[in-house]
């Protein structure tokens, strides 16, 4: 089950990715899946074709869960 995360990074802007597991006490380096910025644009230090990144654990300073499996619902206004 992929969890989505945030990762704020030390003097970095937060970066919004996914995990199959979360990461435990003694884990080194955190390996996530299609690394964005939080709004959903593209990393300017990562090249376009990385759909990967491992960061180590000793540059993070917190890393958020984000809650609830279910996709959000896009409601858009329909011309009748």
């Amino acid at each position: 089950m992929p969890y989505k995360i945030v990762l704020h990074i030390q003097n970095q802007d937060p970066v919004l990715g996914e995990v199959d597991e979360l990461p435990t006490p003694t884990d080194r380096l955190l390996t996530i899946r299609n690394p964005r910025r939080v709004d959903g644009k593209d990393l300017t230090y990562i090249s376009e074709n990385v759909t990967t990144v491992l960061w180590p654990i000793d540059r993070l300073t917190f890393i958020e869960v984000l809650g609830g499996e279910e996709e959000d619902q896009i409601i858009g206004f329909v011309r009748e």
